[in-house]
């Protein structure tokens, strides 16, 4: 297929928002305004003339009519799951129900055909509790995933093939990189500058967290996520542990010492820690450590041996290989990925 010309105008990339009677009105309407804006509005408020739009989001539901979603707004679909072919990029918005509902029945047509798409090769990205659907259909074992706080042993507990990644605000996995998914609360509008920086560019991705103010969730969930499991997690001497290890991981031999603090022996402490986490201690320590060094790596310069260091690994060299297991590509290749967009709209 031929490109086109310089002045002939590129056709917009579709982006299906996936909209259903339990979600908020205002997450499926804020990140339509968002893509839309992309190459339009800067135009706009600098030469006083539109540009074209870089993204063209469709609003696509089961739903053969108007209804009303959880918040009380009445939400009017644009197409149907039966006629909408698999878009480019398709964005499922939050589930807005108590964590541990039943999903998959009540959203059977969704998971159906959100699988179908992803297997034609649509990149498909969820903002809060949306990435349960995913997981619901299967998407997500075997990779690391993220979801809203409130949800994330829900998720553990549900789908244990799922990596899950409850400190991280946005986390990009999959077959070519094509899940994408966003923590809680206004993290889709992390998503939504992801999204136009992926498909659009870095460029546009500023202009529209200029034009909206837009700054990137820095600090990702890991505080509201241990504070939620703290009170989710039945066994109160481990949840005390958890609090404690979210500010000390960084320690040497801090498995050690949160068994003195818990008081129990080694061996009962490391089994209720895996009963109440689905993780051995160790294993934990090393998610949070790896959790803040993609943090780092994203976000700064340092060099990998201080980064490692400051995670708390004296042996750089362990902490490249053990990174690169659980990530899939080592240190540098990862800052060179995700760090250049990262920093370009934290300054915008």
């Amino acid at each position: 297929m031929s490109s086109p010309a310089p002045n002939q105008p590129r056709e917009p990339i579709t982006v299906a928002i996936l909209a259903f009677a339990e979600t908020s009105a205002s997450v499926v309407f804020g990140i339509y305004d968002l893509l839309a804006s992309a190459g339009r509005d800067w135009p706009l408020l600098i030469d006083g003339v539109p540009g074209q739009s870089r993204l063209r989001p469709v609003i696509v539901s089961r739903h053969p009519g108007p209804f009303e979603a959880a918040n009380g707004v009445t939400i009017i679909p644009q197409r149907g799951l039966d006629n909408a072919n698999p878009p480019r990029i398709i964005f499922v918005s939050e589930v807005n129900l108590p964590p541990g509902a039943e999903l998959a029945q009540r959203f059977r047509a969704e998971i159906d055909w959100l699988k179908h798409c992803f297997e034609a090769g649509s990149t498909i990205a969820t903002a809060c509790s949306g990435a349960m659907l995913l997981a619901q259909a299967g998407l997500l074992d075997g990779h690391e995933a993220t979801t809203h706080w409130a949800w994330c042993d829900v998720l553990k507990k549900q789908h244990p093939k799922v990596q899950v990644r409850e400190q991280s605000a946005l986390v990009i996995t999959g077959e070519g990189q094509r899940l994408v998914m966003a923590g809680g609360g206004t993290s889709w509008l992390d998503l939504s500058l992801y999204l136009i920086g992926r498909f659009v560019g870095v460029d546009e991705a500023m202009q529209v967290a200029k034009l909206n103010l837009i700054d990137w969730h820095a600090i990702g969930q890991q505080p509201f996520a241990h504070v939620a499991r703290a009170t989710q997690v039945g066994d109160a001497t481990i949840a005390r542990c958890q609090v404690w290890i979210a500010d000390h991981y960084r320690e040497p031999a801090p498995v050690a010492a949160m068994v003195r603090l818990s008081g129990l022996a080694e061996r009962t402490f490391k089994r209720r820690f895996r009963e109440a986490t689905g993780l051995a201690p160790l294993e934990y320590v090393h998610t949070l450590r790896i959790e803040e060094a993609k943090h780092l790596l994203e976000t700064g310069e340092l060099p990998i041996e201080a980064v490692a260091e400051l995670v708390g690994y004296e042996d750089a060299g362990f902490f490249s290989r053990l990174f690169k297991k659980r990530v899939n590509l080592p240190p540098a290749q990862y800052r060179k990925r995700f760090g250049a967009l990262r920093r370009e709209l934290s300054r915008a």
